[in-house]
């Protein structure tokens, strides 16, 4: 049964059964709850506009420390922009060689899609990334103008790259010439027109974070915050994730 995209706002590809199951119950993370990330909402933003607006726009890649609202920003996106006909199609890493039909069931549609992955990194022996190029660059068919891919990674170069790989490089006539193995690893990522960076917080950020979920709290703010720092060491993370744990954590605690 195909999907009424008019009422349904985003999907998620099962391998399985080879079909996209409507997301009936989406996260409603908002824009405005993210913090501590401006730079990267203002950038995702002004692209995701321009793709909504049917102008160029470019893929993006997502990448940096774990935890650091990545993969909450695209959510985000899709309740800022699902009225002006915004969708979001999660596809996990493993399912990518489904990728071409899953675009050819929406290639025609009205609707303006973000294909989105997380976790978008590859180990040597994986290769369902070669699709990719297909969508993201045509082949004798033109890329859609109405999809878009969006991942989120916890490195920049999508392959890793050994010592190995840089045997077959060399200078010839000044121009410093990548070999063959580190070509292929750069250009996965050089096909993502936008990268953005993400990092942990330090302590204050972290702690501003904390604050955002704690709006209505009514104890002693030194006391929360001196139980969020332990809680940050004891994870070794000063993320937003870890800020959403720990007041999960301490609402337990308090009530």
């Amino acid at each position: 049964m195909a999907i009424d995209w008019t009422h349904i706002y985003a999907a998620i590809w099962r391998q399985q059964t080879g079909i996209l199951r409507p997301v009936k119950s989406v996260d409603p993370i908002a824009m405005n709850s993210l913090i501590g990330i401006d730079r990267q909402k203002g950038e995702l933003i002004k692209n995701t506009e321009r793709f909504i607006a049917h102008k160029p726009a470019n893929n993006a890649l997502l990448w940096g420390a774990r935890g650091t609202g990545k993969s909450s920003l695209i959510k985000a996106l899709l309740n800022e922009y699902k009225s002006d006909g915004l969708r979001l199609i999660e596809v996990f890493k493993n399912d990518l060689y489904n990728l071409p039909y899953i675009v050819d069931e929406i290639r025609d549609l009205p609707h303006r899609f973000i294909i989105y992955c997380d976790d978008f990194s590859f180990e040597n022996n994986e290769n369902s990334y070669l699709v990719l190029k297909t969508v993201l660059e045509g082949s004798i068919e033109r890329p859609p103008e109405n999809i878009l891919l969006y991942a989120t990674s916890n490195r920049r170069h999508l392959l890793p790259e050994y010592m190995k790989d840089n045997l077959d490089s060399g200078l010839v006539n000044g121009e410093l010439h990548y070999s063959d193995a580190i070509e292929e690893k750069i250009s996965l990522s050089d096909r993502f027109g936008l990268w953005l960076s993400f990092y942990q917080a330090n302590m204050d950020g972290y702690l501003e974070i904390v604050d955002s979920y704690f709006r209505d709290y009514q104890g002693d703010k030194n006391n929360l915050h001196e139980a969020a720092k332990l809680f940050a060491v004891s994870r070794a993370s000063k993320s937003g994730r870890t800020a959403k744990q720990f007041y999960n954590y301490y609402s337990r605690i308090d009530e």
